[in-house]
């Protein structure tokens, strides 16, 4: 509703007093301008592209290659000195306090393995103990700051210089380092490409070492297995052994009152025989029927002396027997070894000469004083001594007493050396050595050379056992027929647990 008699004006006239808008005019951009857009964002495009290639070139050298860190890390400086622009590239690892050339590239004289400590008097140094990048414009201009640093830039001729640490979890163990001949500055896109850069290095050389550490761990384990598998093999040869000679205790002790009956009538039946001829000796006889009574007393003398030898000879199989299931050591222990074998030696003579009267032997020793002590079992390597003893004892004293005598004394020497982790232990005689024949099989059970009744067969075989399947030794025979026999005993001088 309008009122009445107002002053309204009308709206055009409102409008009319209003101020006019100006005219803004903005300038197109010409076509060169547009060009020069384009052709920048072109060339970053490009060098993206480029870098991406580049890294997936890394990446690709770093899945060939996991064990291998080298190749990588010369595809990264010859990539830094493309993309980042600079006339030399180094990489450094951090080796304790000292940083060493691991990759070059460029004209700076730089031998790959080269060490310098690991200081903030240089660039790389720098870069390592504060974890971050180091820019210098001029480094030859920065004297007080980079005191190592600057005598080699003015030696060598560069100038403007960019380190980045390589950081595996926060801690440094390198650096890469740009070098320009000339006061250029890197930009910012190129210091944060270097740091990309140092982390495909740090990739690189964590690969390398993991994987160098899984091997490691792989062999370490397979050597631990390898061994639990031996200790396992002893043990078990040990439980074998232990259970054959309860076995063979048993079977020994039952043998053995029989044994004692066939021997013992054996004597009281040729001690009847005589007192049977003694008997027939006063009974008027025809001379034939005599004869032939005399000849069937002296064949039944004779047999019975057979048996009399055989059972003396099963007597000594059963002793022996006994002797090896009797006594043996439920642990291991070090032991001297010179000590051992110069007690065996000296128990291996006595006993012969207690055993063989008139028995006598030339003994020498010849005792490696650094051998120093054994892990073993000292009362069955004892025992193993023993056997080998007395068989060179057996052989010397033979063959003298077939030479009657002669110009040659019967001689046996014992001998130790060390070898590292193991210890030797050699048994030599001047007997008439080992026929070829009887080499293959000397170690043999029941095997033996002696006559009958001198001999059992088991003493090499016990040796062994002793040396080979319960130590984990070897035990070798060296021989030449007509002038020795020499056994070596080759023992770890600590078992694998």
């Amino acid at each position: 509703m309008r009122q009445r008699g107002g002053s309204e004006q009308p709206v055009k006239g409102r409008r009319a007093n209003r101020p006019k808008a100006r005219k803004v005019s903005i300038a197109a951009p010409s076509v060169a301008d547009l060009q020069k857009q384009v052709g920048i964002l072109t060339r970053e495009r490009d060098d993206a592209l480029e870098q991406q290639r580049a890294a997936a070139e890394v990446l690709k050298i770093i899945s060939a290659s996991p064990a291998e860190f080298r190749p990588v890390l010369e595809v990264i400086v010859e990539s830094a000195a493309r993309f980042c622009d600079a006339d030399d590239v180094t990489i450094f690892e951090l080796d304790g306090q000292d940083l060493c050339t691991a990759a070059h590239q460029g004209p700076v004289p730089q031998e790959i393995g080269v060490r310098f400590p690991c200081t903030h008097g240089s660039v790389s140094g720098r870069a390592i103990i504060d974890r971050k990048a180091v820019h210098v414009i001029d480094l030859q201009a920065e004297a007080e700051e980079f005191p190592e640093g600057i005598a080699f830039a003015r030696r060598l001729g560069h100038r403007t210089t960019a380190g980045v640490p390589l950081l595996r979890e926060g801690v440094a163990i390198g650096a890469i380092l740009l070098r320009r001949t000339e006061v250029s500055p890197f930009t910012d896109k190129q210091i944060a490409l270097l740091g990309t850069f140092a982390d495909q290095a740090v990739i690189a050389i964590e690969n390398a070492r993991l994987l160098n550490e899984l091997r490691r761990r792989t062999t370490d384990l397979s050597k631990s297995l390898e061994e639990l598998r031996t200790t396992q093999d002893r043990l078990v040869q040990t439980e074998k052994l232990a259970s054959l000679g309860q076995l063979t205790a048993g079977i020994a002790h039952e043998i053995k009152n029989p044994l004692n009956f066939i021997n013992n009538f054996s004597g009281v039946s040729t001690e009847l025989i005589g007192e049977l001829q003694d008997t027939l000796s006063d009974i008027s006889i025809d001379s034939n029927r005599r004869a032939e009574l005399n000849e069937l007393t002296d064949t039944l003398r004779g047999n019975l002396e057979k048996v009399v030898q055989h059972g003396k000879r099963a007597d000594a199989i059963v002793k022996s027997m006994l002797l090896h299931s009797g006594e043996t050591s439920g642990e291991h222990r070090p032991t001297d070894i010179n000590a051992l074998v110069d007690e065996s030696l000296t128990r291996a003579y006595y006993n012969a000469r207690a055993e063989h009267r008139g028995f006598t032997i030339k003994l020498e020793r010849s005792f490696d004083p650094t051998v120093g002590e054994a892990d073993l079992y000292p009362r069955e390597i004892t025992r193993a001594l023993l056997n080998l003893i007395a068989n060179g004892f057996y052989a010397a004293t033979r063959r003298n007493a077939e030479a009657k005598g002669g110009d040659r004394e019967p001689t046996l020497v014992a001998a130790t050396k060390s070898l590292g982790d193991r210890v030797e232990i050699r048994i030599r005689d001047n007997g008439s050595g080992i026929p070829a024949d009887v080499k293959g099989k000397m170690f043999d059970p029941f095997f033996t050379t002696k006559p009958t009744g001198e001999g059992t067969g088991l003493g090499l075989s016990i040796s062994h056992d002793i040396v080979v399947k319960q130590h984990g030794g070897s035990i070798e025979v060296d021989t030449v027929a007509g002038e020795f026999a020499e056994f070596r005993v080759v023992l770890p001088r600590s078992p694998s647990r």
